[in-house]
């Protein structure tokens, strides 16, 4: 029998199992044949199909936003540093979002006409989705409209986070990386005896799995998240934060978010 009736075989016989279908292509019989980047790719596939947007989405603390107010020079400094090429932009409901600026869109009028830069005329109509969206559902809009970015609401209107097109098919085919993506850099390094200086963005299942803690990650996504959630409120540079068997000293931040923290374990 081969792959294709193998698997039509086996999803009719046991439609839910997506367990015992990874076992059927990890199997010596189809490793060999597939591969192992087949095989993560098939599996990506399968996945995709049970994924909502919230479960992937970019959170809204993570967004890089222009301001409809900024200057040319503001807008393009954000440009430069982030290295994208759309910008969700904002106006002054700072949780509504007014359109999609490509960064192209703003270059042609830095050098010769800055006086000409209306930003109205340059914005691109903004997409919104819910965060119950289903994955291989969004990945089809896309690919339909032509669409590489989408705003992510929740139930009462308000910006939750933001999809890319990329964002989805990296579940597919794992990371896609780009001349403008940073090198990868430790999200924990070790300073001492029990004492590390960990980055905010760290995803909550990344930290419990390397300190092997147990925090919930349903309510956020990464460590600045829950602290700033468990607060009530943005913690401010130096304050210290006990968790269990954690101390949680906010090294760096601004007045949107938190960027480093010194974790100490008892």
């Amino acid at each position: 029998m081969n792959l294709v009736a193998s698997i039509k075989s086996f999803f009719q016989k046991n439609k839910n199992d997506s367990e015992g279908f990874y076992s059927l292509i990890r199997s010596e019989k189809w490793s060999s044949l597939l591969g192992k980047d087949q095989i993560k790719m098939i599996e990506g596939v399968i996945e995709v199909s049970s994924l909502q947007v919230r479960d992937i989405m970019i959170p809204r603390s993570n967004m890089i936003l222009l301001e409809e107010d900024m200057s040319i020079d503001q807008m393009l400094q954000i440009i430069i540093n982030s290295g994208h090429s759309r910008f969700p932009v904002i106006g002054d409901n700072k949780d509504e979002v007014i359109g999609i600026l490509l960064a192209k869109d703003l270059l042609r009028f830095y050098q010769t006409n800055k006086a000409d830069f209306n930003l109205n005329n340059c914005l691109r109509t903004a997409t919104f989705i819910p965060e119950s969206k289903q994955l291989q559902i969004l990945l089809k809009e896309f690919r339909k409209s032509r669409n590489h970015m989408a705003i992510v609401v929740d139930e009462y209107g308000r910006t939750a986070g933001l999809l890319t097109i990329e964002d989805v098919l990296e579940q597919i085919v794992g990371d896609i990386e780009d001349e403008y993506d940073p090198e990868d850099l430790p999200m924990i390094k070790e300073i001492g005896h029990k004492k590390y200086i960990v980055e905010a963005l760290i995803r909550i299942e990344d930290f419990n799995e390397y300190f092997e803690t147990e925090f919930l990650d349903e309510d956020y996504d990464t460590l600045g998240g829950m602290l700033i959630k468990m607060q009530g409120k943005l913690p401010s540079i130096e304050e210290i934060i006990k968790i269990e068997d954690c101390s949680f000293r906010i090294l760096e931040a601004d007045d949107r978010r938190l960027s480093s923290i010194e974790v100490t374990l008892d």
